[in-house]
């Protein structure tokens, strides 16, 4: 069987000598920005043969398959000429659904709700990790199938590649339920601050970084090799710092201890409707906004390829996929998202004395280059 891989490059036209591949079989050319807007919707949503067959017809008259003569084509395009009166319904409902395969985001200011969660800077994190820029997320179905894993795998993939291993900026989301505002972005002495970090119990910030520390050795003994998974391999972006940067929230619980980990208190799950974003550095404010607008598109690509995709709905709140013995007990639904549509809802960084420092997203922020993404303000 062949395939035939070249999703997510700079792609602007297929070649239709492709229909005259007998042997391939799969085809994916997603996350290109096509000028055919039908054969890109085409390859978001049909199957190879679909693809091919519509290549080797030449599309909409822009071409013409193996052998076929100018003449051909212009006499096709004759005839299609003549038969557009009865296209033309065919044509309304694909202009229909190409907008609805846009991705929208909707964009609510902190005027439209001043009562929103706001964070306030203390000078303390000027020497440590002085950058911080948050917002809201709203319509972010979680819910669905494998959707909270995919978001999960997501975030890390951000970390990895845009956020250089975390060594630029760290990402860290919450359950805005679970939030108490308003929020401090604080840097604490190691020894008192606590956290309760995902998937352990309450401990010291310095007790924690040591014993992350003892289970990287362990795991450089085990496996003979110097490299080192999960939380260990940021450890050393903290050498040297006698403060921690931390943000708590209004009841004095450390809710993120960047660029280590969340607080377990408020971390996300399936049942969680609003999310709360963070994004942290040590190196400018730009690079804190770049890293949270493509955070942003990946969610609407993310929430778009749930809605298209009608997973089911499971009322499971483990972040792990449901096994096959618990199937039968878990009450599964169809989901019913009317729209994969998201809503970012700014949100206020302010000094200490309550002057504004940034909001997130301004005028200036989330002007994407993506044909398929509309931002709405």
């Amino acid at each position: 069987m062949g395939t035939l891989d070249l999703s997510d490059n700079k792609l602007t036209e297929i070649p239709y000598e492709l229909a005259d591949c007998p042997k391939l079989k799969e085809i994916n050319f997603k996350g290109n920005c096509l000028t055919d807007k039908r054969l890109e919707k085409m390859v978001n949503g049909c199957q190879t043969k679909s693809i091919l067959d519509y290549l080797k017809s030449g599309g909409r008259g822009k071409g013409k398959g193996k052998g076929e003569s100018a003449e051909k084509t212009e006499n096709r395009d004759k005839s299609s000429r003549k038969k557009k009166k009865p296209l033309k319904k065919d044509d309304e409902e694909s202009d229909e659904m190409e907008e609805l395969n846009k991705l929208v985001v909707r964009v609510l200011h902190v005027s439209e709700n001043p009562s929103t969660v706001f964070v306030k800077v203390t000078p303390n994190v000027k020497e440590v990790r002085p950058y911080i820029v948050c917002c809201i997320v709203e319509g972010m179905n979680l819910r669905a199938g494998n959707a909270l894993k995919r978001f999960l795998v997501a975030q890390t993939k951000l970390h990895d590649d845009d956020c250089q291993k975390r060594t630029l900026a760290t990402i860290a989301t919450h359950d805005l339920h679970l939030v108490k505002g308003p929020l401090l972005y604080d840097a604490r002495p190691s020894q008192s601050l606590k956290i309760t970090p995902l998937g352990r119990k309450e401990i010291k910030a310095a007790d924690l970084v040591r014993r992350l520390q003892m289970e990287a050795d362990e795991q450089r003994k085990q496996k003979k090799r110097q490299n080192v998974s999960g939380l260990h391999k940021y450890l050393q972006l903290l050498n040297g710092k006698e403060n921690f940067p931390c943000l708590v929230d209004a009841e004095d619980h450390v809710i993120s201890f960047p660029p280590i980990t969340n607080s377990d208190k408020t971390k996300i799950r399936k049942t969680t409707s609003q999310l709360f974003l963070e994004v942290t550095s040590s190196t400018n404010l730009q690079t804190c906004k770049n890293v949270m607008d493509r955070l942003i598109v990946r969610m609407a690509e993310l929430n778009k390829f749930t809605f298209e995709n009608k997973e089911q709905e499971s009322v499971s709140d483990d972040e792990t996929e449901v096994t096959e013995d618990q199937a039968e007990t878990v009450d599964l639904t169809v989901i019913k998202m009317t729209s994969p549509e998201l809503i970012v809802r700014q949100v206020r960084v302010v000094d200490a004395e309550g002057n504004l420092k940034v909001v997130y997203p301004a005028k200036t922020d989330l002007n994407v280059d993506a044909h398929d993404v509309t931002v709405i303000r």
